[in-house]
């Protein structure tokens, strides 16, 4: 992929949010919220400039969590009592889904008028939605016949996000399904309401675009972490069932399954590796990671690779993995690392 180099210091998109955020999201007052993000969003392209990251967010500060996109602006889900496994705050589909409104396409405008840099968009994908939205106890009431329908309806949408953002410029898009490295596994568990075969049918119709304009990736981050031991053959199905251009995968443990992920992974894709730890203050020698990288340009072209931390650093808005300054400084080792691997050629 000749211009990798344009995104090669990445970033999942969600950063912690400021305290002034938080408190004015916490008094529920509109106006007051509204001013307190565009204030918070300003001053985070600000942060990510600074470091020299090659991507821009908005940090998903607009939203609670980063399936906010989608939960805010489409019709057909409610937030119900309790928490998911995963520890999100639980929605379920109660219809199928209807967009009234953009996802993220306006954001992304408002965004690239902060900064030259084209604006990175992060989504969450049409699969982990169904797989963890779909309540078969309202398939007879109203509800989606079937996780695979509601799967392919939010696919349809998000597809057409992609569409709109691409054409407003946006050149990096990213969706997440924290649940698909788990279903690469030797021993894969069921997870969600979807069964492998209908994720890979959903996820494959959402990033599929009639043409895409020189420089455009959509992106898939199957997941934060890899399983202990990783089939081959249903990693390659992975890769080759879901026609993303970059693949955003673990690579902060150093253990083999992390490098089977990658050793799957086609020729003619771009991956990304996460190669420091998100959820740890303590940062990574050099020396240690450098070396992690060097292994990977064993199995795949440096010039195709790119770096970011694990995951997200705030994927639930009250719930940050580190502070601000401890976020910072894990960005500023990326940047570092990056310089390290490919010189000043960004």
């Amino acid at each position: 992929m000749a211009d990798t180099f344009n995104y090669r210091i990445d970033h999942h998109g969600s950063l912690v949010r400021p305290a002034e955020l938080l408190a004015a999201r916490a008094k529920g007052d509109s106006e007051v919220l509204r001013a307190a993000e565009a204030e918070a969003v300003k001053d985070v392209v600000a942060l990510q400039r600074k470091v020299r990251s090659t991507v821009v967010t908005d940090g998903d500060f607009l939203h609670e969590d980063f399936r906010g996109a989608v939960f805010d602006a489409v019709s057909g889900f409610r937030r119900a009592q309790g928490e998911s496994v995963d520890g999100f705050p639980r929605w379920v589909a109660e219809t199928l889904p209807k967009a009234n409104h953009t996802l993220a396409a306006d954001s992304a405008t408002r965004l690239a008028d902060l900064t030259w840099i084209a604006p990175k968009v992060s989504l969450p994908s049409p699969a982990y939605l169904a797989a963890t939205t779909f309540t078969p106890e309202l398939a007879g009431s109203g509800g989606p016949s079937s996780a695979r329908e509601l799967g392919e309806a939010l696919a349809e949408i998000i597809s057409a996000e992609i569409g709109l953002l691409v054409s407003r410029g946006v050149r990096l898009i990213q969706l997440n399904n924290p649940l698909l490295l788990a279903h690469t596994a030797t021993e894969p568990a069921a997870l969600g309401a979807l069964t492998f075969e209908d994720a890979l049918a959903v996820e494959a119709l959402a990033v599929r675009l009639d043409a895409r304009p020189e420089g455009v990736r959509v992106g898939v981050c199957p997941g934060w972490e890899a399983p202990a031991a990783v089939d081959r053959a249903r990693a390659e199905r992975l890769y080759g069932e879901v026609p993303a251009d970059r693949w955003i995968l673990p690579y902060d443990k150093g253990t083999e399954a992390e490098t089977d992920l990658l050793r799957a992974l086609p020729e003619d894709r771009d991956a990304c590796l996460g190669v420091v730890d998100a959820t740890v203050p303590e940062l990574e020698g050099i020396d240690a990671v450098m070396a992690r990288i060097d292994a990977a340009a064993e199995i795949k072209e440096l010039e195709d690779m790119a770096i970011s931390p694990s995951r997200g650093f705030a994927d639930l808005a009250v719930r940050p993995l580190l502070s601000a300054e401890e976020q910072r400084l894990k960005l500023v080792l990326v940047e570092t690392l990056a310089r390290y691997c490919w010189g000043n050629e960004f």
